[in-house]
């Protein structure tokens, strides 16, 4: 056979273990259709590449030596490629397996628990694992201790954006996780530096303050040397100047007018803040005596910083006011005005007169199977009266409002939280924000004064997707009005409440 026979079968060889070689790249890098579209273009480069080589006349040795360093060079990236994959997957840390083994071993076959009865159970229609945001170990961790299988909608449309420092302001129905997002965002992006704050969140009411600190505790119990602290009136300011001066917390939680007395005064030092959060918004900048407290202590923070702001309310106007505060913030908008109640909330009416209402409630404490229920009346007498008189009927209750000391408001918010008392009798102080697992009923004994608070206060029951019942006693007409626009607002229809009620229904406890 001629040297020149021999050249042409040695060359189409390595031809042919180029191209597959060739092949064997775009199989791994590409999938589907495009796979087999891309293949071909790969396998023409290939054959282009071979024939340029052949324009130039180059030797035999060196035109072999070419394509032989070429074809190891695909060879060995191939295999590097592959093990590198191989190996990456096994090191991933799977979120779910995690949760599993913390959890009941008792599983149904399609591997969902048959008995698990904890918060975050609900699964929005974006199923990722909290894994898939990239969050620190420690989180992943503390998320687990939480109970939380999926990040809701509103979650899942935030976090990514969250942790990568945007401006954020966002609307979304309540009982959706709105603190989580900046509650995790927030702790993934921080870096404590001793002595100083980097986070402040602000809110409206000293039990909202109180309940988000405990947020930041529970995400952060994983977390090193994060020190959290919550400053609010009612309470000697002495003690958060001590707090401040021996004990600076990286991260602050405050009502708007104890937090800028302290930095009035200096011993809260805002110039080191890199994160600013307001939850509820649209009542702290809608409050006109809230906005001007707001606006002075944002000018003492640094102008870069991260803002994020969140309400389950949040009027037009007012975004275009929340905008003010921010760099291009991202807007996000997770449901329009007429979707904002909770899928699983059941709402009804009941019209009687004024002085048929206790009659009627105690009926339906008689007749309804609930875990923990909250009252909603019109003022502070009225709220210390209907507690008395639950008392007397042997309803073990508990009132909360404006009109005692800070300390035992927070100290009987507690009592209903752990579940030491089933009923709570509250004011609109209790209305937004709070979060307590255990609400299935809310009754509206008096009407709200318009469809916002309504919206607000129905949202305690059926909160992260579970079952609920909020009742509405109708006595009037300005009642009546008040209901036809929370349906017109929210294209809801509240239904006369029917002689009986499948527990089912409202409970996810049964």
């Amino acid at each position: 056979m001629s040297e020149l026979h021999k050249k042409s079968i040695f060359d189409i060889s390595l031809t042919l273990v180029h191209l597959g070689c060739s092949w064997l790249v775009a199989y791994i890098l590409f999938g589907g259709f495009l796979r087999r579209g891309l293949t071909c273009i790969f396998c023409v480069f290939s054959v282009s590449f071979v024939s340029l080589l052949h324009s130039f006349r180059v030797t035999l040795s060196f035109f072999q030596i070419t394509k032989f360093i070429y074809i190891v060079f695909v060879t060995w990236l191939v295999e590097s490629s592959v093990k590198e994959a191989i190996m990456d997957e096994d090191q991933l840390l799977d979120y779910e397996e995690e949760q599993e083994e913390t959890t009941d071993g008792n599983k149904a076959e399609n591997g969902s628990a048959t008995d698990k009865k904890i918060k975050g159970t609900y699964a929005s229609i974006h199923s990722s694992g909290f894994r898939d945001f990239l969050l620190k170990p420690e989180l992943l961790r503390a998320i687990v201790d939480c109970g939380f299988e999926h990040p809701s909608e509103v979650q899942h449309e935030c976090i990514p954006q969250a942790i990568l420092g945007m401006d954020i302001v966002c609307q979304a129905k309540s009982g959706m996780g709105k603190t989580a997002v900046f509650v995790l965002a927030t702790l993934q992006q921080l870096e404590p530096v001793d002595g100083e704050v980097s986070v402040l969140v602000m809110c409206h009411t000293r039990e909202l303050a109180f309940q988000i600190s405990k947020e930041y505790e529970r995400f952060s119990k994983y977390i090193p040397g994060v020190r959290i602290a919550v400053f609010f009136g009612g309470i000697p300011i002495k003690k958060d100047e001590e707090t401040l001066k021996n004990n600076t917390p990286h991260i602050v939680v405050g009502t708007p007018g104890r937090t800028l007395q302290l930095a009035r005064q200096g011993s809260l030092k805002l110039k080191n803040i890199k994160y600013f959060v307001l939850d509820e918004c649209d009542k702290m900048i809608g409050d006109n005596d809230m906005r001007r407290d707001v606006q002075e202590i944002v000018k003492m923070t640094p102008q870069e910083k991260q803002v994020m702001m969140f309400s389950a309310t949040l009027p037009r106007d007012l975004r275009v006011v929340c905008k003010k505060f921010m760099q291009d913030p991202m807007e996000v908008y997770v449901d329009d005005e007429a979707k904002l109640t909770l899928h699983g909330l059941q709402q009804h009416y009941v019209k009687l007169k004024e002085t048929e209402k206790n009659k009627k409630l105690l009926e339906l404490l008689d007749q309804l199977e609930f875990n923990q229920v909250v009252i909603f009346v019109r003022s502070v007498q009225r709220c210390g009266a209907l507690h008395t008189l639950l008392s007397e009927q042997n309803f073990p209750s508990i009132a909360i409002h404006r009109g005692m000391p800070q300390e035992e408001r927070l100290s009987r918010y507690q009592q209903f939280k752990d579940f030491q008392k089933r009923i709570l009798v509250a004011t609109n102080l209790f209305g937004r924000g709070m979060d307590i697992e255990r609400v299935n009923i809310v009754f509206n004994y008096d009407m709200p004064e318009d469809s916002d608070t309504y919206l607000h206060r129905v949202a305690r029951a059926g909160r992260f997707g579970t079952k609920g019942l909020a009742i509405t006693f109708v006595s009037d007409e300005n009642d009546a009005k008040i209901l036809n626009d929370v349906q017109d607002r929210f294209d809801v229809n509240v239904t006369e409440l029917p002689a009986e009620i499948e527990v089912a229904t409202y409970s996810k406890f049964f």
